[in-house]
């Protein structure tokens, strides 16, 4: 299974400490140099920078090596990179949370997932205490309704 991500959902997972997570659920994750950078940037959290100096060896970086278009050039450095990672390498699944980008990425034909979904397969396999994790992803800057938030616990209350 190909998995490539955007920043978000490793950034989120990070700071909720669970980013163990995308290991356990998927093997191995694959990101272009573009995320990689913006893990790493100087804005970005100190421990989002720390954990990505020492990258696990699940987490792989590869460049891309099409060029963007006029369509994904709206997009950030590491939304547009990961999204044409995902179509060079035929992902199973693209892990990006920014709605433009997930727009983008599924009129291109990819399977997404978020923070969220990765949250819900991560409860489903009883790999978290999923109201205990929701809340750490509330105490970060992550937004998401609470309606949207209060369905995910529904469903697995």
């Amino acid at each position: 299974m190909i998995i490539v991500s955007n920043t978000s959902p490793i950034n989120y997972l990070i700071l909720i400490d669970r980013i163990e997570l995308l290991a356990e659920l998927f093997g191995q994750i694959t990101i272009p140099q573009e995320v990689y950078n913006e893990l790493s940037n100087a804005f970005a959290p100190p421990s989002v920078q720390a954990w990505i100096a020492t990258p696990p060896d699940w987490l792989k970086i590869h460049p891309v090596n099409q060029p963007s278009d006029v369509i994904l050039d709206q997009l950030d450095p590491g939304e547009r990179a990961a999204i044409i990672l995902a179509q060079e390498l035929k992902a199973d699944l693209l892990l990006l949370d920014e709605i433009k980008a997930r727009r983008m990425a599924t009129a291109r034909g990819l399977a997404i997932a978020g923070i969220l979904g990765i949250l819900d397969r991560a409860a489903t396999m009883k790999l978290i205490d999923l109201p205990a994790v929701v809340e750490s992803l509330r105490n970060t800057s992550f937004w998401a309704s609470d309606s949207l938030l209060q369905k995910l616990l529904d469903n697995h209350a």
